[in-house]
């Protein structure tokens, strides 16, 4: 899957990419039809220790996900943004069988 990736006011390191790369390779196993993901990287100028908010927008044909999470960890609201694409996901590919 194509993977765009857009970090606010830092730069990303190879390790984070090659994480996002591989959650978001695993979301093909429950819809192949995925066309492509944006991902947005983005740190938040609070005082709150949860203050990396990951934006990832899915592309798939006639409709897309967009899921935000901010946690204290890139890698943490990477896990949060991906569980909760994936149960769209399903939910989705569950109300198109059921059709």
């Amino acid at each position: 899957m194509k993977v765009n990736l857009q970090a606010v006011n830092f730069n990303v390191d190879k390790k984070l990419v090659d994480f996002i790369q591989e959650k978001l390779d695993k979301l093909e196993k429950y819809y192949d039809k995925i066309v492509s993901a944006e991902v947005f990287l983005k740190l938040e100028n609070t005082s709150d220790k949860e203050n990396k908010t990951v934006e990832i927008k899915v592309i798939v044909p006639g409709d897309d996900f967009i899921v935000k999470k901010t946690a204290k960890s890139f890698e943490e609201a990477v896990d949060l943004s991906v569980d909760s694409l994936e149960r769209s996901i399903v939910r989705r590919k569950e109300k198109l069988r059921a059709n």
